[in-house]
């Protein structure tokens, strides 16, 4: 019997000391991306590592998975290989032979991750509306100025290499085929 541990947080710089930081574990598998979906590394070695008798050790539900399908579907691949699932936010356990209630509890602090998501996304795309709709740019800066594509277009129509352009203006070719 092995006491895991899953951390997981959507960012790089992100820090996961406060998951499971009073918890005694053998083994931990951190994450430092989206949970979106599944596709993620940790979690994926996490599911080929765990064995019948281990207990998993997650700080929250929606460290698991952010969307209900994915949590159910993790929740069942976890306990159907006889692991007993803690989550200890929630205050919530399973091995596979949960309660009606337990289930319940499951699919409603599931569908409020998912919920929260889909706010958080909601509240970025307005963000980034009203970022646009007050002239903010996204992305990287342009390599050349307005006056400088001008210049290239009209130095381009009167047969000057375009080679020779993108050297003297310090840019890739494709960065000035783009521009043209």
């Amino acid at each position: 019997m092995t006491d895991i541990g899953y951390v997981r947080v959507s960012s790089i710089d992100q820090n996961t000391d406060r998951q499971l930081c009073n918890v005694v574990l053998d083994k931990v598998f951190t994450d430092k991306c989206s949970g979106k979906d599944t596709e993620r590394p940790q979690l994926k070695e996490l599911i080929g590592y765990i064995r019948d008798g281990d207990t998993l050790h997650v700080h929250s539900i929606d460290r698991l998975a952010r969307n209900l399908k994915d949590l159910q579907t993790l929740v069942e691949e976890i306990t159907n290989k006889g692991v007993t699932l803690k989550f200890y936010k929630e205050n919530l356990t399973f091995n596979g032979d949960e309660s009606p209630l337990q289930k319940l509890m499951l699919q409603m602090m599931g569908a409020f991750a998912e919920f929260e998501r889909e706010l958080i996304r909601e509240r970025q795309r307005e963000g980034i509306e009203t970022a646009k709709a007050k002239g903010k740019r996204f992305g990287a800066k342009p390599k050349l100025s307005k006056t400088q594509v001008t210049a290239i277009k009209r130095r381009t129509k009167t047969g000057e290499s375009k080679s020779a352009l993108a050297k003297e203006y310090g840019v890739s070719r494709q960065t000035l085929y783009n521009v043209l």
